[in-house]
C-alpha cells in the first residue's frame, strides 16, 4: 500500500545515505579511541585505581576543623572548648554570635583554661567527646 511517489523515494535515498555517513563517522571515532587507549590496558588501570589509593599524595581530609577558647580543663584527658560562630540572621540580617561547647580529647593534658586551640572532628571517643586537640594556637597570659 506504499505510494510509489518519486518524492518519497528521493527522501528515502537521502535518509539511507545519511545513515551510512553517520555509521562511517562512528566507526572512525571508535578507531581513533582504540588507538589512544588500548582495550587490554583499560580494565587493568580501572581496577588498580579502584582498589589502591593514589600514590601521588594523601587522601583528602574532610573532617571539620574549629578554633576556640578552652573554658574548662577539670577532667582528665578532656577539655571543654567554646567555639564562637558568627552568622547573619536569616530575616533581619544582623550578625549574631552563636557559642557552642565542644568536648575535646587532650591526651597529654597540654591545654589550660584560656588557651586558644584548634580542634578536629574525630570518631566518637565517649558519650560526648567527638573532637580531638590538634594544636594549641596561643597560650593564655
Amino acid at each position: 500500500m506504499a505510494d510509489k511517489n518519486p518524492e518519497n523515494e528521493a527522501g528515502t535515498a537521502e535518509a539511507v545515505a545519511a545513515a551510512e555517513d553517520a555509521a562511517q563517522a562512528l566507526d572512525a571515532i571508535e578507531a581513533e579511541a582504540a588507538v589512544e587507549l588500548p582495550v587490554s590496558d583499560a580494565p587493568a588501570s580501572a581496577k588498580a585505581s579502584a582498589t589502591e589509593p593514589q600514590a601521588d599524595g594523601p587522601r583528602d581530609n574532610r573532617r571539620k576543623v574549629r578554633e576556640g577558647i578552652v573554658v574548662s580543663d577539670a577532667m582528665s584527658a578532656t577539655v571543654v572548648v567554646a567555639v564562637v560562630e558568627r552568622v547573619r540572621h536569616p530575616k533581619y540580617g544582623k550578625t549574631v554570635q552563636r557559642t557552642k561547647k565542644l568536648y575535646v580529647h587532650d591526651a597529654d593534658d597540654s591545654a589550660k583554661v584560656g588557651d586558644r586551640v584548634r580542634v578536629q572532628e574525630t570518631r566518637p571517643l565517649s558519650k560526648l567527646k567527638r573532637w580531638r586537640l590538634t594544636e594549641v594556637v596561643e597560650r593564655a597570659r
